[in-house]
């Protein structure tokens, strides 16, 4: 099969789809590979690493398209991309198609197959694809919510971990799964004060147990998160539904509750966010201050280390990748329902629930 790898086209977006050691893994069972010239440079991946793995450099990304049949990435396409793919595409990467019905019309409209990292399963139901990044933001969110808080940045002013005399920062966590338990992990090493919120009784139990009791645990109910929301510095929304939009679990009026000057990080952002006031934003342009409040919302977030995040990335997609290669597209899919539950759209389709419902709700749905 031909494999083709474009350049990442999103504000300081470096990662790239397949690393050289990858591309090797590839060309040496028989694939073509193309790679967008200077796709990796970003991160330390020069184009004669890529040669030397077996890859042919392709000039631009119009070129890369136009040869490859099955197209690896690392986040959605852009409009100017989408232009590129045609029906016979296979398209692997991150979707988040279900905060995007403009991007889901689009992909329906070119017929092709598209594979999201996001909602890829594993046997104990849990998101193989997903998770190194979920680790990556969740240990990132409280770095930059920490840089937030300084008043240079709109912040309070609050030192996360206090010093001696001083009380700590306090830290609430929306969601306790991969990205949540990595941002306390991180809250934690600060010596911040640290509450985690989630629905389920066993995670809440895991994570009193993980942490030695350094945690507070609390069933996120609506009283309990309006409470620990309105006495927090920093808030982090971690909520993940595979596949579909985060629900919004804090309002606006919860914000002006909230000290001026603190903090929300919003994990959650590539599926909508889980803050009213959530909006996109870029590495370019991380933060904004609404009702009092600084967010950051960036929808790449482990794009800011992009080297540690692409060879975490290519670690657990690689084998899906040889996978779809090897065996083809279908007969990939048919052998293991774990990847099909990755294919969002298909020959004009929409083929995951979630991506579906979120769609019926959308004014600018196609289906």
């Amino acid at each position: 099969m031909h494999i083709g790898v474009p350049s990442e086209t999103k504000v300081h977006e470096y990662r790239v789809g397949l690393t050289p050691g990858a591309v090797r893994e590839l060309t040496e069972t028989g694939h073509a590979v193309s790679v967008q010239a200077g796709a990796g440079l970003g991160i330390g991946f020069d184009d004669e690493a890529y040669q030397r793995a077996g890859a042919s450099i392709l000039d631009d990304a119009e070129s890369v398209f136009a040869a490859a049949e099955l197209i690896v990435k690392v986040k959605e396409p852009s409009a100017a991309e989408c232009d590129l793919m045609r029906a016979e595409h296979t398209l692997f990467t991150y979707l988040h198609l279900a905060a995007d019905a403009k991007l889901t019309a689009r992909l329906q409209e070119i017929g092709l197959t598209a594979i999201a990292y996001e909602t890829v399963t594993a046997r104990d139901d849990s998101l193989p694809l997903l998770t190194p990044m979920s680790e990556v933001a969740g240990r990132m969110s409280v770095q930059v919510g920490a840089l937030c808080l300084q008043k240079a940045q709109g912040g309070a002013g609050v030192l996360l971990g206090g010093v001696p005399g001083v009380a700590p920062g306090r830290v609430t966590i929306i969601g306790g799964g991969v990205a949540g338990s990595n941002a306390a992990w991180m809250a934690v090493g600060l010596h911040a004060e640290v509450t985690v919120l989630d629905l389920a009784p066993a995670r809440l139990r895991a994570m009193d147990q993980a942490f030695g009791g350094r945690v507070h645990t609390l069933h996120a109910t609506r009283d309990a998160i309006e409470a620990a929301v309105a006495e927090s510095d920093l808030v982090i929304g971690a909520v993940l539904i595979p596949g579909a939009t985060a629900p919004r679990l804090v309002d606006r009026n919860l914000l002006r509750q909230m000290r001026p000057g603190s903090a929300l990080v919003d994990i959650s952002i590539d599926q909508g966010g889980c803050f009213e006031t959530s909006r996109p934003t870029t590495h370019a342009d991380p933060t904004f201050v609404e009702e009092g409040i600084v967010h950051y919302c960036v929808t790449n977030m482990p794009g800011a280390v992009a080297r540690t995040s692409t060879l975490a990335l290519n670690a657990v997609t690689l084998p899906f990748v040889r996978a779809l290669a090897d065996k083809g597209i279908r007969k990939a899919m048919a052998a293991d329902p774990h990847l099909a539950a990755g294919l969002n759209v298909d020959a004009g389709r929409i083929s995951h629930p979630a991506v579906a419902q979120a769609m019926q709700r959308s004014p600018r749905s196609s289906t």
